[in-house]
């Protein structure tokens, strides 16, 4: 008995032939558009076969490539629409400082410095030294130096508060960068899930396209172990 090929249109027996319902799903729609005649009790020859199995499998491997470029697109992308949480926390909390401020964390700056110790050292030694001399008739301060420790006394009390604004300012530059580290590190938190997720979905289509090529290959595997 023998039958027409939808595709070559050749006349060959029944054993050189396979039906149509035979032929894989994947396999049929390569099939279809190059034979819109091509229905369920069509037959095709085994070398047009192989050719539309190899074409599928190409195809197949040419799809994948494509799809790994698109998903890095579609991910740059994804990042690129959200805006950016990372911020300066610094230049914002200066920009809306006000003087005082600013001349607290200065002063506070300076008084915790070895400029500051020196200079303090200093004037303490020449208040001392003036003051101990025996060649001033009338010293403005003599000893226990009761000025000295009164000027001690005031610049403790105004320098006390000073820094304490300073550090003030401190904790809050502290509590606004933990909070951008929070926000950060929940965007990233929330971006790697989203990656993870797309790489799964990715994962499970490509396993899926395999299992489809490996089909195809055992099928021409076996046509070529019928043919020798």
């Amino acid at each position: 008995m023998n039958v027409h090929c939808a595709i070559c249109k050749k006349e060959l027996p029944i054993t050189d032939v396979t039906p149509a319902r035979f032929v894989r799903p994947a396999v049929v729609s390569l099939i279809e558009a190059s034979a819109p005649d091509w229905n369920a009790e069509s037959f095709i020859c085994h070398d047009d076969l192989n050719q539309f199995r190899s074409q599928y499998v190409q195809d197949v491997l040419t799809e994948e490539k494509g799809e790994l470029t698109a998903l890095e697109q579609e991910v740059v992308e994804s990042l690129r629409q959200h805006d950016i949480l990372a911020e300066n926390v610094n230049n914002t909390l200066d920009q809306e400082s006000t003087f005082g401020e600013r001349v607290a964390d200065r002063v506070a700056t300076f008084g915790g410095s070895w400029t500051f110790i020196l200079l303090f050292g200093g004037v303490l030694l020449v208040w001392i030294v003036i003051n101990s001399l025996t060649l001033l008739g009338k010293p403005f301060d003599p000893f226990p130096f009761i000025l000295l420790n009164l000027v001690l006394s005031c610049l403790a009390a105004v320098q006390a508060p000073v820094i304490m604004m300073s550090q003030n300012r401190q904790e809050a530059k502290d509590r606004l960068r933990a909070e951008n580290d929070y926000r950060v590190n929940l965007k990233a938190e929330l971006e790697i899930r989203h990656l993870h997720s797309k790489l799964d979905l990715l994962l499970t289509h490509q396993w899926h396209r395999l299992l489809e090529i490996q089909q195809v290959q055992t099928d021409l595997l076996e046509e070529l172990g019928r043919k020798q």
